[in-house]
């Protein structure tokens, strides 16, 4: 009897000895792995700032290393932080299903950032997010309206929208759609400059486009190289600017025709002449993906860009 009693004995002293993470520090950094940033991860979880390092603290001890690095604007996770994110979502979805009510499986709530161009933001994303609503009244998107290429470290972001097709770490990148931009005049302005018929008509007139020295997407800038004779007249870093300044007859704008098409006194310049298909693409990290808010407003999205394929593509 006395041996299982002394190797009962040595078991539980080996057991106590290692100290098991706390599930509220796993919730923790689930909040920090989800935004990036300690502050945005307190206000979710309506505590404080030193809580959540504190919290962070704790859970590094009891795992025996790191689980966050400070990067670019915010955290990222390291590898051992991604283990222990994993068993976070399983402890989260163990929580709530505890309090599901009966019937109450598909129940979504939360917040999703998202982060996508300007055209993007207000003709996809937005009503994306409406349809979002709609369907899951708890879950609110926020849409960050911002052209740049994919960042290497999405902190505080669910979703990027980018133009191109990004080379990204640890993050997977979709698909979504192409879309085209063509040349634009307005009535007025073509009747007071004249229509060009030939591409080498266009070294008679302004472009509106963005701004070389601020354009960030190496696609649009090979899309600017299309109208290089054209001297530029109006410019700007958001795309309804170039959208109102080519219906002000500021010039020919290079745009997007999925926003052009919208306008009665925008007509199509050289349509396949001068023209350039460019394509967007989703980003998302994997654990953003596995949330099903998250995935709720990708499906959401690509609804949306399904039903405007052919204005994307300026049919």
């Amino acid at each position: 009897m006395t041996q299982p009693a002394t190797h009962m004995c040595k078991y539980a002293e080996v057991t106590s000895g290692a100290a098991l993470p706390s599930p509220d520090d796993l919730l923790v950094l689930l909040a920090v792995g989800r935004t990036g940033r300690f502050n945005t991860a307190a206000d979710d979880l309506g505590v404080n700032h030193t809580t959540i390092s504190r919290r962070i603290a704790s859970l590094e001890k009891s795992l025996g290393g790191r689980v966050l690095v400070k990067a670019a604007g915010g955290w990222e996770l390291t590898d051992l932080g991604r283990q222990a994110l994993t068993a976070a979502e399983r402890v989260e979805a163990a929580v709530h299903g505890l309090v599901t009510e009966p019937g109450g499986a598909d129940h979504l709530k939360g917040v999703v950032r998202v982060s996508a161009t300007d055209g993007f933001s207000a003709y996809i994303a937005a009503p994306a997010g409406a349809l979002i609503r709609s369907r899951h009244p708890d879950v609110s998107v926020e849409i960050v309206a911002i052209t740049r290429r994919a960042s290497q470290h999405r902190s505080g972001l669910d979703i990027e929208i980018v133009v191109g097709k990004p080379q990204v770490h640890r993050a997977e990148a979709l698909w979504l759609a192409d879309y085209t931009l063509g040349l634009y005049g307005a009535r007025s302005y073509l009747s007071e400059h004249g229509t060009p018929t030939r591409v080498s008509d266009l070294a008679d007139h302004s472009l509106v486009y963005f701004i070389d020295s601020m354009l960030q997407v190496d696609e649009l800038d090979l899309a600017r190289r299309l109208t290089v004779s054209m001297r530029e007249s109006v410019t700007s870093t958001n795309v309804f600017v170039h959208v109102e300044a080519t219906r002000a007859s500021a010039g020919i704008g290079l745009l997007p025709c999925f926003m052009a098409d919208r306008h009665d006194d925008l007509v199509r310049v050289l349509p396949g002449q001068v023209e350039a298909t460019l394509a967007y693409w989703l980003v998302a990290r994997p654990e953003s993906l596995r949330r099903p808010e998250v995935a709720a407003v990708v499906g959401a999205i690509r609804e949306t860009v399904e039903s405007q394929r052919d204005a994307l593509a300026g049919e």
